[in-house]
């Protein structure tokens, strides 16, 4: 801009007749400044015009790709939906079975009853003076249980599970813990307080919980297992859920946690096709 008002000066001073020959020298020498410029920048210009034109076709490219992938994204968000509402059918129905099972399984059996005594056989009797009667003998009373005996305790907080009071039953299976460490059953009720948020939807506590019944020995860790998976498959994170399922078909292939496992697997094989 200052050079363009210093022409015009110029042209003005030659106008007027005083301009002198320097200051046309300068004058012209400017003029051609300025055109080189132009020139400079109508060569940037198509330089830029030409980038553009190979860089479009790139970017529409890019477009599509990313219109490809949120749609990969979607059909993969529907994939999980669709495997986590299967999952939360066959885990209810899992879950009510070992419940009734566990409950019968803890519940004691009563004695069997006497066999029938048969009526015996009328014979005729000589006439005989009766001895004297002696008093009935006490109906023998049933043992009561044992005071030592956690089972009652676990089958009580089992109940309570059954109930839906998921709180109280955590609180119930927390002590039974505490109380009886070593128990055969202990690993069970760390089971079900895991189950227990679960049924919550706390899964990410559920998650924690489930992972401690190893602790406690192999009796329920192929169905904890089951359901670490399943708490990381309502988490979203597919990967890991199929994973543990798979280390349940490795570490116990006889296990009927195992079956259910394979059974998921096969599922999630469906969805993605």
């Amino acid at each position: 801009m200052s050079r363009a008002l210093g022409a015009l000066a110029a042209v003005a001073l030659l106008a007027s007749g005083c301009a002198s020959r320097r200051t046309v020298t300068q004058l012209e020498s400017e003029v051609g400044r300025l055109r080189s410029e132009l020139a400079e920048l109508r060569v940037a210009q198509e330089v830029t015009a030409r980038n553009l034109a190979r860089v479009a076709p790139q970017i529409e490219a890019l477009d599509a790709r990313t219109s490809e992938t949120q749609a990969g994204m979607r059909s993969l968000s529907d994939d999980i939906t669709r495997l986590t509402r299967r999952t939360d059918a066959v885990d209810t129905t899992l879950g009510e079975t070992r419940a009734r099972v566990e409950t019968l399984a803890t519940t004691p059996t009563p004695p069997p009853s006497p066999p029938p005594t048969t009526a015996p056989v009328e014979r005729p009797r000589v006439p005989a003076v009766p001895p004297p009667a002696l008093p009935a003998a006490p109906a023998p009373l049933a043992p009561p249980p044992r005071a030592d005996d956690p089972e009652p305790e676990y089958t009580a907080a089992l109940a309570t599970f059954r109930s839906r009071e998921h709180g109280q039953a955590v609180l119930d299976f927390i002590d039974f813990i505490a109380k009886h460490p070593k128990h055969a059953l202990a690993g069970n009720a760390q089971y079900w307080i895991g189950e227990a948020y679960w049924a919550q939807r706390d899964y990410r506590q559920a998650l924690v919980e489930f992972e401690k019944v190893s602790e406690y020995g192999p009796g329920k860790a192929p169905d904890a297992l089951v359901k670490i998976g399943f708490c990381y498959a309502r988490l979203r994170d597919v990967t890991r859920a199929q994973q543990v399922w798979e280390r349940v078909i490795r570490d116990y292939p006889r296990s009927e946690a195992a079956t259910v496992a394979q059974s998921l697997l096969k599922t999630q094989a469906a969805v993605r096709q």
